[in-house]
């Protein structure tokens, strides 16, 4: 079962994952923990070669002392490999298992808070993936062979291991000063180069706009501030690293030395165990203790980078909750209720609609209407459950659309948002919203839209290239490329918000044609127009002002009512009085 966070934001998948692979580094601590252990074969083998071969002059004891060290060094070496290679796994086990989930939760974040999105909850997951096979983890598994080292200083002399005790514990003291004074400003760094990553991505998207006014200078030298600024925290943490570093280098070669020097003294006072030869063993030993500590502060930047990553990616995944994609429903027909619908901005109190209510059967068309700021986006957004509602529903069929499934409704919805977004890709594979392209069906939405014989005029026809966000298109082009994606598979329910905002007159034609050819297919059009001309397609039309509902009904109807209401308004003016 996952933990709860102790901040009460839901489970921490992050740790339940890493859980899950508990067994896999356990053998890595394994391996990890031999291998440490037989480091110290060159060193067995210098002692026994001393001890043994010269005093006993044989050739046969260096030859089977040689093979015996040759053969725990490639021991050693296999588990060394054998630990890396378990330790990739791991990392490789998070990023498949986690991977799907982290991509869903950065594109409901975006929808939560539309243009806050950010890749960096990946890369964050790539941070955490590539430190494990690192050096700073593979110090791990030497603590408990250090402590063995220690061990062994102690029966060589207790002297010897109360200096090395001491050393160890100057050695932590390092570390965590190293903590406390690199922590902050590697942290800091790490936000200022998201920030201004981010910032970076923002003006290449906007790249033509940034050039066309002149704004590339300016927001160069907002990036630069930023980059200025992360620079000066990475390299106030480098400094306050290097100190550290170079004082646990100091420490760990002072002990080695001290403890030659101190095992020498002992010697002369027959106070060693095992007599002159211990002196090497012991100095060695003590480095061996302080090894881990040493290799630890030394990667201590990767160490904050991915402690960083993890905060940040657990966090988002705690705070971006799984959504329940519910029972299967039936395909719906086309059936529309909006039911006192409430709503605001995600995230947000201010109501950008109230009260809105209105009905639609299949074949019907209805026109949005009114001046701008009066809430007919926000509307599209949640007539295709892009946005949730602080009150009310919108049904299709009965059902409420944003708790339905998307990959489910998807294929029976059609949407073009006021900004045309379309994909790296092919014009076949944006029509089919890269699903498994059928060439009929992508021909049928894009001559309904009248674009087959400019399609089929290009080199590459309907696999012709379009690049980010279909820049090698005009926005004419783009939005006509973007109603047909909206009309691929005849789906039940179509929302068009501004269709005809960059159409020339034969653009407009082709709209309208298409509209009335689908509606008589039985599909439901909603239509958000500031343009007269979509009117004539449409059997309803909505009058939105300031987010509340001024008319609704079949569209002569209330354009009858509309200009009764301004003739008498103009009726009620003074004589002489300006229109």
């Amino acid at each position: 079962m996952s933990r709860q966070s102790s901040q009460g934001l839901g489970p921490d998948e992050l740790g339940a994952a890493f859980e899950k692979q508990r067994p896999i580094l356990r053998r890595a601590f394994v391996f990890g923990m031999v291998s440490s252990l037989l480091v110290l074969a060159p060193t067995a083998y210098m002692f026994e070669v001393y001890a043994r071969v010269v005093d006993s002059r044989s050739h046969m004891t260096l030859v089977m002392l040689t093979v015996i060290t040759l053969f725990a060094m490639a021991v050693m070496e296999a588990l060394e490999w054998a630990r890396s290679e378990t330790l990739r796994e791991v990392g490789d086990n998070l990023e498949r298992g986690l991977m799907p989930r982290v991509y869903r939760a950065v594109f409901r974040m975006n929808l939560g808070r539309p243009g806050t999105g950010s890749t960096q909850p990946i890369n964050d997951l790539r941070t955490i993936r590539d430190f494990l096979p690192g050096p700073a983890v593979s110090a791990l598994p030497e603590v408990p062979a250090a402590l063995v080292f220690l061990v062994l200083i102690f029966m060589l002399s207790p002297v010897l291991g109360v200096v090395s005790l001491l050393g160890a514990i100057v050695q932590v003291g390092l570390a965590w000063g190293n903590e406390r004074r690199t922590q902050p400003p590697l942290s800091q760094a790490n936000r200022l180069a998201v920030m201004a990553s981010q910032q970076a991505d923002a003006m290449l998207r906007h790249a033509e706009v940034v050039r066309a006014m002149g704004m590339r200078a300016a927001l160069h030298r907002r990036w630069m501030v930023l980059q200025d600024k992360m620079l000066f925290q990475q390299a106030l943490a480098s400094d306050r690293a290097g100190l550290f570093q170079a004082l646990t280098k100091m420490m760990q070669t002072t002990l080695s030395s001290a403890l030659l020097g101190l095992a020498a003294w002992l010697v002369l006072g027959n106070a060693l165990w095992g007599g002159p030869g211990m002196m090497v063993v012991g100095s060695v030993l003590g480095g061996r203790v302080l090894a881990p500590l040493a290799q630890a502060i030394a990667q201590w930047r990767s160490v904050v980078n991915v402690r960083e990553s993890w905060k940040r990616l657990s966090q988002m995944l705690q705070q971006v909750s799984e959504s329940d994609e519910g029972m299967p429903l039936p395909a719906p027909k086309g059936f529309l209720a909006v039911e006192s619908l409430v709503a605001a901005a995600p995230g947000q109190q201010v109501q950008i609609l109230r009260g809105i209510q209105f009905g639609l059967k299949p074949g019907d068309a209805l026109a949005v209407v009114g001046p701008s700021a009066s809430g007919k986006t926000t509307l599209a957004r949640l007539l295709v459950g892009v946005w949730p509602a602080l009150a009310g529903k919108v049904r299709l069929d009965g059902a409420d659309v944003f708790a339905w499934n998307k990959q489910e409704l998807g294929p029976h919805l059609g949407y073009l948002p006021q900004g045309v977004e379309l994909l790296d890709g092919s014009i076949a594979e944006n029509i089919a919203r890269f699903g498994r392209v059928s060439r009929a069906a992508v021909e049928e939405a894009a001559r309904a839209v009248g674009m087959h014989e400019w399609i089929q005029s290009l080199p590459d026809g309907y696999d012709t290239k379009l690049g980010m966000e279909g820049a090698r298109l005009s926005g004419g082009q783009r939005q006509r490329v973007g109603l047909a994606r909206a009309l691929y598979g005849n789906p039940a329910f179509v929302v068009l918000d501004e269709p005809n905002s960059s159409l020339d007159e034969a653009g407009e034609l082709a709209l309208a044609q298409a509209v009335a050819s689908k509606r008589a297919l039985g599909m439901t059009f909603v239509l958000i127009t500031h343009r007269t001309s979509a009117l004539q397609v449409c059997s309803h039309m909505l009058v939105l002002r300031d987010g509340v509902q001024q008319a609704f009904g079949p569209r002569d109807d209330v354009l009858a009512a509309l200009n009764k209401a301004a003739a008498d308004a103009a009726a009620s003016r003074p004589q002489g009085a300006a229109a």
